[in-house]
């Protein structure tokens, strides 16, 4: 059953959430981004973190993430009883953490491999390369390419790629269908199912709400830096209501 958070707290702790977020309060210098946002997802789940441009969404994310922007000004974030918040972003890196930028921030003139080795420089390590080729199949096609050339669907799958060249517990993707075509979303979405049966936990930022919510488990909507909803997707995609007040669908 949904929660409306603004009128009734949830009664769980983080011992009972794979991650769990407790009473985040972030800033960008002296703008106050996220304002006391609490939520718990449970192990294996895809989340869409939805709601409308300024909401928040991209600053949680990067604060889980123990990004430096925004900066961590109060609360938790527990991964698997690890606890994030006293993590530099290196250590939360290491922890299992991953996030994939909406800019995909790929390092140009070396070739896809050598993207996909310079991710696994630190330990620990995620897939061999020969798994990843083997789920991203064009990125062998195209792994002595310069990685910069390759298209934007291409360089989306490269991001995904090194995150699971990664030792991964947590995938965050901030808007993976940004600019792609129909085809290569639905390749990304392959993907993330994929990583979803291998029992990592996935939270998406993605502002096609449908194209989330009809890959999700659970979703999360903020409003002005808080959480306004957590329940299923389901739920979400059949309240118009609910669609019409935040995500304007």
């Amino acid at each position: 059953m949904s929660t409306q958070l603004k009128e009734k707290e949830r009664d769980t702790t983080f011992k009972d959430a794979f991650l769990s977020c407790r009473d985040l309060h972030a800033y960008y210098g002296e703008s106050y981004i996220v304002q006391g946002v609490s939520f718990d997802i449970k192990e294996s789940e895809v989340v869409a973190l939805l709601g409308r441009n300024g909401a928040g969404k991209t600053s949680t994310l990067r604060t889980i993430a123990r990004a430096r922007d925004p900066e961590l000004h109060q609360g938790e974030i527990w991964l698997d009883d690890q606890p994030l918040h006293t993590m530099p972003t290196f250590k939360a890196a290491r922890a299992g953490v991953q996030l994939v930028p909406e800019d995909r921030r790929i390092i140009p003139g070396i070739s896809v491999e050598e993207n996909l080795i310079i991710s696994q420089v630190a330990k620990p390590i995620g897939w061999p390369l020969e798994r990843v080729y083997e789920s991203f199949p064009r990125l062998a096609e195209r792994r002595k390419q310069d990685a910069a050339t390759l298209s934007g669907g291409e360089q989306q799958m490269l991001a995904v790629a090194r995150a699971v060249a990664r030792d991964l517990k947590l995938l965050l993707l901030d808007e993976p269908y940004e600019g792609l075509a129909p085809q290569i979303v639905r390749e990304i979405e392959d993907i993330v199912n994929k990583i979803k049966e291998m029992g990592i936990t996935t939270i998406i930022v993605e502002q096609n709400a449908v194209a989330a919510l009809q890959l999700a488990d659970s979703a999360i909507i903020l409003d002005m830096g808080e959480v306004v909803f957590q329940g299923t997707a389901q739920e979400v995609l059949d309240n118009e209501e609910l669609r019409d007040t935040y995500l304007a669908i």
